[in-house]
């Protein structure tokens, strides 16, 4: 099996553990605060990431370099819990997909003021086209918009904007840095807030919690070994694969049906975004190709997701 197809097969199994993961949230949030789910998810979570903590071998203190952006990454990745959870807990699978499928677009338009990245006119008009399909999804005037999708807007913005931070500070930083402090953000933000949220929580729904930690962890190695073993332009279009698992979630266990509206928006997103890692592949077209570093998945800090950095998932070229 050649590099570039287990990286692709890999990937869309961790999409797809991502997307059944994506469902339990959905499940409880029709019960609980979105801070209360992240919070436990956090809990449940230390023990698979303190194991794979332990087995980092680079030698340093847990001081970031950069403490500035470190705590701007933080914060952001911090709102992308709160806000992905709550969208996810109130719209369609497939709407919130769609939405978050712009990440690439905003990372692209991030990259200009925080990394002197270039854009040229074919790439502004992927964005502009592409963020004309996020209007397309969102239909206003025509469909009532709701804090939901406010939350799936804003969780693709500090996903984006905590992407292309690590773009500008991941060499510089360890990997641990990176990882350790959204995870004790969120437990310490969300266990704040805990006290004016709490629902008691049959066993069920805290086995439903644990089950978020495991698929989430999997997910994530997933993800990993799939930048590892095959090119970054093949592996990232296959974050794409979610809106099928969503159509088919959504249908099954929510009695959601996918929409026009919403097929049409995420199918002009999808091809904005493929065309911007196609010309991310380019030589010469990206000097720090901000979209192929991205790891695909929003990063809500509530999962062991090591960061964009050249040294854990080569690209190969």
């Amino acid at each position: 099996m050649s590099g570039n197809l287990k990286g692709a097969l890999l990937a869309l199994a961790a999409f797809g553990v991502f997307a059944a993961h994506d469902v339990i949230v959905k499940f409880l949030g029709a019960s609980y605060s979105p801070f209360q789910i992240v919070f436990f998810s956090v809990l449940f979570g230390f023990p698979l990431v303190s194991v794979m903590l332990i087995g980092d071998a680079e030698p340093g203190h847990l001081r970031p370099v950069h403490p500035w952006w470190v705590t701007l990454r933080t914060l952001s990745i911090v709102v992308t819990a709160t806000a992905a959870f709550y969208a996810f807990s109130t719209l369609p699978l497939a709407q919130v997909y769609a939405i978050l499928f712009a990440t690439p677009l905003l990372i692209t338009v991030l990259s200009i003021p925080i990394l002197g990245e270039r854009v040229r006119l074919r790439r502004w008009i992927a964005v502009i086209v592409g963020l004309a399909g996020v209007i397309v999804v969102l239909r206003p005037g025509t469909a009532d918009l709701s804090l939901g999708h406010l939350a799936a807007l804003g969780a693709a913005v500090g996903s984006a904007f905590a992407s292309i931070i690590v773009r500008k500070i991941g060499p510089d930083e360890r990997n641990v840095v990176l990882m350790l402090y959204p995870l004790l953000a969120n437990f310490a933000i969300m266990g704040a807030l805990l006290p004016f949220v709490y629902e008691p929580m049959p066993i069920t729904h805290l086995l439903g919690l644990a089950a978020l930690a495991v698929m989430a962890f999997s997910a994530g190695l997933m993800v990993i070994w799939a930048y590892k073993a095959g090119e970054a332009g093949v592996v990232a279009p296959m974050q794409y694969s979610q809106i099928l698992w969503a159509a088919l979630y959504g249908a099954l266990f929510f009695d959601e049906r996918l929409d026009l509206g919403t097929a049409l928006g995420a199918a002009i997103i999808i091809g904005s975004g493929l065309y911007i890692v196609l010309r991310e592949q380019q030589p010469g077209a990206s000097t720090t190709r901000p979209v192929l570093r991205a790891r695909g998945r929003i990063n809500t800090g509530t999962y062991a997701r090591l960061p964009n950095d050249p040294k854990v998932a080569p690209d190969h070229q």
